[in-house]
């Protein structure tokens, strides 16, 4: 059995360059009791610590191979004892309805736990633990869809992470620019939905007529899990260049009526699955409604990111939607300088991304939900399609992944917990009369 393993192990061990590049039964054997020494934590609580703490140096000194090996050595080898919760089931089920029933229940449970878990417990304990078991799960999914005997690993690790990180765990805080330089650096590596091209781009984004939130975790002081940017106006944007614009005049925020949350960036890769960006907004809207008491309207302004692809997938749509122009011109986006034939686009493109939005779905186990990834994030928190708007970023990004539309979700503070139950109970989409009216229509 022990040699079948190490056969598949190896086999994954590509030799190359690195310390890893022979791995062999040796090496493999020695990883394997450092783990079991670490799992049952032998010497006592600190002694486990210190293992977990040299195996978790280990790991980071590997090259990718190494990595993938030690991650096979942990999934495939380490977890529950087949033999031993039988044995606790059959006695659970010998007990059930007599007073032992509770002690074999726990026993039970005692035997579904793996190694794996008592592992990745130690290595969270360790200084440093959390952010190592957040970036260890990042390369674990790296492999994953390759390699699917990860699979148990990745479930388990993903349980831990989100009992973790739970959000009662999490602290909300406000970035200014007086924040320490690191975690402003931070914000610059991790913004995911608009680049912020200097520190000056950063300077604006956080102007007295500018928000920017971020959830941390307390083990993690310096690293924000996620953030929203949120600019503070009098209407409803509908262009994401002119709200970043560095030249614009500073707004008087306690004029705004409006709030736009106009990028929401998750920073771990390793915390996939592991959901509060809900938390957050909401989080937020309290946090901006105590200090800016006028403010009536919270909205987004969006990208729709699957919005070019599905158009190229379905050429039906387009010609309901009087699209006539070849999509790759369109993506070029020179039309946009021309400013009839820009009305006709635009007033097609509208058309088509509220059809994208109503009616492309995907069956991700729960159903059919929207296909758009930001649309069924802010739906399921409650928001509706509030408004399309044709070149709401007329960047080359914005161009290639939506021709340039973008769209306004709209968090109205009395009907998010209707929202969010139609949507998770029917997938009802909540929508304004306009977008709807539009959804519904097809050119001649």
């Amino acid at each position: 059995m022990a040699e079948g393993l190490v056969k598949r192990l190896r086999s994954l061990v590509k030799v190359g360059a690195g310390a890893t590049a022979n791995i062999g039964p040796k090496q493999l054997a020695e990883w394997r009791r450092q783990l079991t020494e670490c799992a049952e934590a032998k010497g006592g609580e600190v002694s486990a610590r210190t293992r977990a703490a040299a195996l978790a140096q280990t790991y980071l000194e590997l090259d990718d191979s190494g990595r993938h090996a030690f991650l096979r050595l942990i999934s495939l080898e380490f977890g529950p004892t087949p033999g031993r919760v039988a044995e606790a089931h059959e006695a659970y089920q010998r007990a059930a309805g007599t007073e032992g029933q509770w002690d074999a229940e726990a026993d039970l449970r005692t035997a579904l736990r793996s190694a794996r878990i008592r592992i990745l417990t130690q290595f969270n304990a360790i200084p440093q633990g959390v952010k190592f078991l957040v970036d260890l799960r990042a390369d674990l999914l790296r492999y994953l869809d390759e390699d699917t005997e990860l699979a148990p690993l990745d479930r388990e690790l993903e349980s831990r992470l989100a009992a973790w990180f739970d959000v009662g765990f999490l602290e909300l805080q406000r970035i200014t620019w007086a924040s320490p330089a690191l975690l402003l650096e931070k914000l610059i590596e991790y913004e995911a939905v608009h680049e912020i091209r200097s520190w000056t781009d950063l300077k604006n984004r956080l102007d007295s007529d500018r928000r920017l939130y971020a959830f941390f975790h307390p083990r993690m002081p310096m690293e924000p899990l996620i953030f929203v940017e949120v600019a503070l106006t009098a209407r409803l944007a509908d262009n994401v260049q002119a709200l970043l614009d560095e030249h614009a005049p500073v707004f008087d925020a306690h004029r705004a009526d409006t709030a736009i949350f106009y990028s929401i960036s998750n920073t771990q890769t390793g915390l996939r699955g592991v959901s509060f960006g809900n938390f957050l907004l909401k989080r937020v809207i309290d946090d901006l409604h105590r200090d800016f008491p006028k403010l009536r309207h919270f909205a987004t302004l969006s990208p729709l990111p699957g919005f070019a692809a599905w158009a190229r997938k379905n050429p039906q749509e387009l010609a309901a939607a009087g699209l006539d122009v070849d999509l790759a011109e369109v993506a070029a986006g020179e039309w946009a300088r021309n400013a009839a034939r820009a009305r006709k686009i635009n007033a097609s493109l509208a058309q088509l991304a509220a059809r994208y939005l109503a009616l492309a779905k995907s069956n991700r186990g729960d159903g059919l939900l929207p296909l758009d990834p930001v649309a069924r994030f802010h739906l399921g928190n409650g928001a509706r399609i509030e408004r399309i708007n044709p070149l709401g970023d007329a960047s080359p990004k914005g161009l290639k992944q939506s021709f340039g539309v973008m769209v306004n979700y709209l968090y109205d503070l009395d009907d998010l917990e209707h929202n969010v139950e139609s949507f998770a109970r029917e997938g009802s989409i909540a929508m304004s009369a306009a977008v709807r009216r539009l959804a519904r229509q097809k050119q001649n």
